[in-house]
């Protein structure tokens, strides 16, 4: 890099500091024009996104936690797979899309999305209390929130959890129902605690250790935990709540969630589906789940 003289940086941070002095005085309408370009841009990359996907000129950018089993995560061979990441494969090859699977922060899904780094969030997402935040195509698969404790824990159902640690994913629908004054607050509020952590794999290994008696989750999730360490776990029989999963876009991306609605029919009528469903049976997933026909 090439060494600057003192006279020229002295006059570029001169300048530099005129500019600053200039836009302070002004910083509330920058910030709001600022915002304004922001939200305009979001809506923009989302108008051209449904445009795109019409033409069959597209890449479906599914954003997805990749510790998500059976709906997203590392396979043996150290590649991403899951129920819902084929699903959206066999949906893009069916409209002549790109496919591109981009493992996430869930807690920034949303700021991901509106940035147009993923452009929806595929991955046994909830769609029930989210509705006026995204485009959703049809759910496509019934869920429930539910309680999983040690198999000799002597919890048997939710009123045992009086006076126990319970645990759950951060932002996740587990914890809406258990914060929910509506939903399951009322029982929250006999726990012990209710802890959150950022990935359900995790959240087992705190039950495994004892640091915690129950881990509040997806009905698929319990199911592939089960399936994996069927002597280890029990669900509690009574859930917290039931619940469907949808595809989630950007708010005025309606075209591209309807084109996916359209898709999943057909990928449902040709067997397609029930095929999926099959493959990722070992791991606690059942076709008869599936809800859209």
């Amino acid at each position: 890099m090439k060494k600057v003289k003192f006279a020229a940086a002295f006059v570029a941070a001169f300048a530099l500091a005129a500019f600053v002095l200039v836009g302070c005085s002004s910083g509330g309408s920058s910030s709001a024009s600022a915002s304004a370009s922001a939200s305009s841009e979001s809506a923009s990359a989302s108008s051209a996104s449904a445009s795109s996907a019409a033409a069959g000129e597209f890449t479906l950018v599914v954003g997805f936690d990749a510790e998500y089993p059976p709906y997203g995560f590392v396979g043996d061979d150290g590649q991403y797979t899951g129920f819902d990441l084929d699903l959206a494969q066999a949906v893009c090859e069916a409209n002549g899309w790109e496919f591109k699977a981009e493992p996430i922060d869930w807690d920034a899904k949303d700021a991901l999305l509106n940035s147009g780094a993923i452009n929806c969030i595929w991955n046994g997402f909830t769609m029930e209390g989210r509705e006026g935040n995204y485009a959703f195509s049809d759910p496509y698969m019934l869920n429930e929130q539910v309680i999983v404790v040690k198999a000799d824990s002597g919890i048997a159902d939710l009123a045992a959890l009086a006076g126990k640690a319970v645990m759950t994913q951060a932002d996740s629908a587990a914890l809406e129902v258990l914060s929910d004054e509506e939903g399951q607050k009322a029982l929250a509020d006999t726990f012990a605690k209710l802890e959150t952590i950022g990935d359900y794999n995790n959240a087992f290994m705190q039950l495994d250790s004892g640091m915690v008696d129950a881990v509040a989750c997806d009905l698929s999730i319990a199911q592939y935990q089960m399936a994996a360490n069927p002597d280890k776990y029990v669900m509690i029989e009574e859930p917290l709540s039931s619940e469907h999963y949808a595809v989630g876009f950007a708010k005025d991306d309606t075209a591209t969630a309807e084109t996916v609605t359209a898709s999943l029919k057909a990928l449902y009528a040709d067997g397609t589906v029930k095929d999926l469903c099959d493959k990722y049976a070992e791991y606690g997933l059942s076709f008869d789940n599936w809800v859209l026909v």
